[in-house]
């Protein structure tokens, strides 16, 4: 075996990227100019939609690497509308490529916002605004010549918060002090620390195992589990996620039963927590490798665990990580056996996309301050963004459309009177009865 790897510290598994969604263009203000008619109707177009920001998943992506040295994204935004009833060009998307695997979480919330897992799946994380309106839709029979028309509204912006679960092909299950670390740092160049505690890593090393030109997989040391990890005992929870999407788990069982534990037991325990975290977890392909053949006393166990175990139809690999016998033929086992493994499905309704909805922002926000009322908020901005202040018909349209949202009936219950100063962001104005 042609033994290459990587520096485990490239498998970057978080990264924060601020995304902007495309502006809408703004809507113009324009009239017809035909020969022989002096003042021809309005016929401003509207303005072009935003891009959106879309996340899309590329099964040939396996870290979030790219995203160490990139962290702003910002989609197209729209084109402004032309005469003669014509819309601007819309923004393009913005698309960005993910591993399978991917979770996305809003940093205001800390909401999941999306669980992106399968090839080619997408989601739209940030949408671009809203052409503003041309004049042309502001014509009415008492209003035949408009002189105003809508701003585009802004694209939606925001950090996110990325992680990545799928971490390997194939995982590295068992009992603390199997011989995990020892077997990954046989086959890969990855070093992990290996040492006599329960937990020797928090996080997963990683190392990838060369087989043959055009045929390699990730592979990852697990942190050791514990009898009572499915219910978060110890650092439980946070072990047994990084299992979740690989595609095939090698079970490392101590043979030699050298610490006092029968290895039967070991193999049936370590089942039972995949199991009580996730059931799927348990019906994962497993590889048994019966681990420290090079002693004594695993020599004379494996006859009886080996027969056990294949009538339970699991595939025994009798090993020594310390020595490498037979780890050759376990690797060319596990890479054989994940050309035919599906794509991994972790919960039973995985055939839909796991979104997450996050929580709905109040659309405005009213208070008093040194004897102003601040008025703020989502709705706010949209509002201002799609009138021109400059205009007076365009001011009475602003007037009709707080009433319609809510506001003027928000003010009144804040206690506003007749001639107090509203204030919604750089625009001020003396609030009216």
């Amino acid at each position: 075996m042609n033994e290459t790897g990587v520096d485990n510290n490239m498998f970057i598994d978080r990264a924060r990227i601020y995304i902007k969604a495309g502006d809408g263009g703004n809507g113009i203000v324009s009239f017809r100019r035909e020969k022989y008619i002096a003042a021809g109707g309005p016929n401003g177009g509207d303005g072009g939609k935003g891009g959106d920001v879309v996340f899309t998943v590329d099964e040939g992506l396996r870290t979030l690497i790219d995203f160490r040295y990139k962290k702003h994204y910002k989609s197209e935004p729209g084109n402004k509308g032309e005469g003669a009833n014509r819309t601007g060009k819309s923004g393009q998307d913005l698309f960005i490529k993910v591993p399978p695997g991917t979770i996305l979480k809003d940093e205001t919330t800390g909401r999941i916002i999306a669980d992106l897992t399968k090839p080619g799946e997408t989601f739209v994380a940030a949408k671009g605004g809203r052409g503003g309106k041309g004049n042309q839709h502001f014509a009415t029979p008492t209003r035949q010549v408009p002189n105003f028309s809508q701003n585009g509204e802004p694209g939606e912006e925001k950090w996110i918060n990325i992680e990545l679960k799928l971490l390997a092909d194939v995982g590295l299950i068992g009992y603390p002090n199997v011989g995990k670390s020892t077997l990954l740092a046989s086959v890969s160049a990855a070093r992990p620390k290996i040492a006599d505690y329960h937990f020797t890593t928090i996080t997963p090393n990683l190392g990838v195992v060369s087989l043959e030109v055009g045929n390699s997989f990730v592979l990852a040391d697990i942190p050791g589990l514990i009898e009572g990890a499915h219910t978060g005992a110890g650092l439980g929870h946070e072990f047994l996620k990084h299992i979740e999407r690989t595609k095939l788990l090698i079970h490392v069982i101590d043979i030699s039963g050298i610490e006092g534990r029968n290895p039967l037991d070991d193999f049936e325990t370590i089942n039972r927590e995949l199991e009580g975290y996730n059931e799927l977890l348990v019906e994962k392909p497993q590889i048994i490798a019966a681990n420290k053949i090079d002693i004594p006393a695993g020599e004379t166990n494996l006859e009886g665990f080996k027969s056990a175990i294949e009538d339970k139809g699991y595939k025994v690999f009798p090993i020594s990580a310390a020595t490498g016998k037979g780890v050759r033929e376990l690797m060319m086992y596990a890479g054989e056996m994940l050309k035919t493994i599906p794509d991994t499905k972790l919960t039973a309704y995985e055939d839909e996309m796991v979104v997450y909805d996050i929580d709905e922002k109040e659309p405005f926000t009213v208070r008093k301050e040194n004897n102003i009322y601040v008025v703020e908020g989502e709705l706010v901005k949209k509002i201002l963004g799609s009138v021109n202040l400059g205009d007076y018909e365009s001011l009475q349209y602003f007037q009709r459309t707080i009433q319609k949202a809510g506001i003027i009936d928000a003010l009144k219950e804040s206690g506003i009177n007749e001639g107090d100063t509203v204030k919604m962001y750089d625009f001020e104005f003396d609030y009216i009865e």
